[in-house]
């Protein structure tokens, strides 16, 4: 990790990571992927940092490629966007924030919720840089929307959320509801450490076949997986919108993931190599998916190991270049998730109360609390030069 003060340029970050890895002394040759946010001073094509790290690596490697990923998550979460569901995630925020930000008007409505055997106890807040609480947010707010038009129509303040009584605005806020809650279980899928590639990539393709599926039978009436929109008898006139709606998000998953799509096949060939056809195979791993499949020792290890112990198993002098492979394909980031996770700690320790923090110390801190390893205090203790007892 390293801290970058002023300007962030692609120069900039790329002089901070040449002179992390030479620090390291690890051979840029060796380098086989990178993963980012997808934000122009890293992609430039010219300046950013990823021209100039394939560049670097081209020049003691020429035959080198880098696999430059766009995070995985991060592009689901922007492919929502084509849904065009502003009109209803505004007044939706705007009536959460209404009741939680005032502290008068959220007591009042905890308490009404209690008067009236509510199945919730409060609402959920909403914000931008945590997108997936949108989808539990409108599933709150559904699930309480009689209790909230009684408790506006008591503050007398039904005039400000018209779209309450509006029949049209409900049928897309129920829609919407139903597409964020199937968005949201797209994207835990995704989340989590040590998560291949192959994995993350099954998910987001199994994705856009339910997408297809779900604009099929939306069109033919049928609300199967929208159960929220099946409540509403004006779902049936809105089926055209809301297919066309699904068929736009499908096609933005298509677009958004060719960086996937390119490596699929090695990704598959890695994950499933008992049911892969040496013919269609890379040469240089045709002789050894032949060996591989047709050992009957080996087959059983595959069905019982994970697959990095897998592939960690196999003679380095009968399978050096699907050992190869594997390494490169189970090497990859899928998602920046470990970086943002890092980020929320360093969030956390770096508060107001800790502003001396230098550098130095929240390296420390940030590599205590994101390691796996648990220290041996007592031997930590007899190495001490100096023990202090309190006084």
């Amino acid at each position: 990790m390293e801290s970058l003060k002023g300007q962030t340029r692609g120069e900039d970050l790329f002089e901070r990571v040449s002179a992390a890895i030479e620090n390291m002394k690890l051979p840029w040759s060796n380098l086989f992927n990178v993963t980012t946010d997808g934000s122009p001073n890293l992609t430039g094509k010219n300046v950013g940092l990823l021209r100039r790290i394939q560049n670097k690596v081209k020049d003691e490697n020429s035959d080198q490629d880098v696999i430059f990923l766009h995070c995985i998550i991060h592009q689901e979460s922007l492919c929502k966007s084509v849904l065009q569901l502003n009109h209803v995630v505004n007044p939706v925020v705007k009536l959460v924030n209404f009741i939680r930000a005032r502290g008068l008007q959220h007591r009042q409505f905890i308490a009404f919720l209690e008067e009236t055997d509510a199945d919730h106890q409060d609402l959920l807040y909403h914000s931008r840089v945590r997108w997936l609480s949108l989808g539990k947010v409108f599933q709150r707010v559904w699930e309480l929307k009689e209790e909230i038009g009684v408790f506006l129509e008591r503050q007398g303040k039904t005039d400000e959320f018209p779209e309450l009584s509006n029949k049209s605005w409900m049928c897309d806020f129920a829609f919407a509801t139903d597409v964020f809650s199937h968005l949201n279980e797209l994207n835990v899928k995704l989340q989590g450490k040590e998560q291949f590639v192959h994995d993350m990539h099954t998910n987001v393709k199994a994705f856009k076949s339910k997408l297809a599926l779900f604009s099929r039978q939306i069109l033919n009436k049928s609300f199967t997986h929208f159960p929220t929109l099946a409540t509403l008898k004006e779902a049936g006139a809105k089926v055209k919108k809301y297919s066309e709606s699904l068929d736009a998000l499908h096609g933005e998953f298509c677009r958004r993931f060719l960086d996937f799509d390119k490596i699929d096949k090695s990704l598959q060939l890695v994950a499933f190599p008992l049911s892969q056809d040496p013919e269609t195979a890379p040469e240089e791993l045709q002789l050894e998916l032949i060996d591989l499949q047709s050992d009957p020792a080996l087959k059983e290890k595959f069905s019982s190991l994970k697959l990095n112990d897998f592939y960690a198993s196999l003679n380095d002098a009968a399978f050096p270049n699907l050992r190869r492979r594997a390494q490169m394909m189970l090497a990859l980031f899928g998602s920046t998730f470990v970086c943002e996770q890092t980020f929320s700690v360093m969030n956390i320790n770096k508060a107001s109360h800790g502003s001396k923090l230098t550098d130095l110390h929240l390296r420390s801190i940030l590599r205590i609390a994101t390691t796996k390893l648990t220290p041996d205090f007592d031997a930590l203790a007899k190495k001490g030069d100096q023990q202090h007892c309190s006084h």
